[in-house]
């Protein structure tokens, strides 16, 4: 018997490719054609540097799949040294003309962003789902897909209110001196769905500009947040 006379036999059988069910296909397509960072089904997702979503030159890539039916979702780039920096000078120069604007002019943009969030809930919780494989929704343990971006949402709502927070203090030790106390924040990279939300509106009140690495296993969420905040 020959082995090679078996190849073809077993080399012709079609191997099925998997395939995400019937509920969750629409909503992947949904997340494909209307967001710009992310793809559920099969894209690449994009760098965005300097307001620009940008496709990595990266030639190492991986995969992030449905967790139930390990259906191919997006392609996350082992992003280059080039590109890191090129994000790094991005968000330095963008600092030189951002920690001048005003605490209000900075509060409306959160405040905005807070109202997009809720607008794009449900394709948010829907990236998530499809990533992490959580549940839409769990009232009873608050773990489900919504429930991460309600947490997050309580940070939103906590940057809105910071205006008070960042006065300063001025006391006048005599006629001819002052002594000025001002308070200083600083944020720099974390990642997830919902750890974006704890990060970037404190970052966008305070005046300081950030860098957000997501999770390569579940990027979706982070950049379609970061999406809103050019919107905002």
């Amino acid at each position: 018997m020959s082995v090679s006379s078996l190849s073809p036999r077993l080399s012709a059988r079609a191997i099925p490719r998997p395939a995400l069910s019937a509920a969750a296909l629409p909503k992947a397509e949904r997340i494909s054609a209307e967001w710009k960072g992310t793809s559920a089904t099969g894209g690449t997702t994009k760098n965005f540097i300097a307001g620009e979503w940008l496709e990595s030159k990266t030639s190492e890539w991986i995969d992030v799949v449905d967790p139930s039916t390990q259906t191919l979702l997006t392609r996350v780039p082992h992003t280059t040294s080039d590109e890191f920096a090129q994000a790094v000078d991005a968000a330095a120069h963008a600092f030189k003309t951002w920690q001048k604007t005003t605490v209000l002019s900075r509060q409306r943009i959160v405040l905005n962003l807070q109202q997009l969030l809720r607008e794009n809930a449900d394709a948010i919780a829907n990236s998530i789902v499809l990533e992490q494989g959580k549940t839409i929704a769990d009232i009873e343990q608050n773990i489900d897909a919504h429930g991460d971006l309600r947490r997050g949402l309580q940070v939103v709502e906590f940057a809105i209110g910071i205006t008070s927070t960042l006065m300063g203090e001025k006391l006048e030790v005599s006629k001819d001196m002052d002594t000025y106390v001002r308070k200083l924040w600083s944020l720099f990279i974390l990642y997830d769905s919902m750890i974006p939300l704890w990060t970037i509106p404190m970052a966008i009140v305070t005046g300081n500009t950030l860098i957000l690495k997501p999770s390569e296993r579940d990027p979706g969420a982070a950049m379609m947040i970061a999406e809103l905040c050019q919107r905002a």
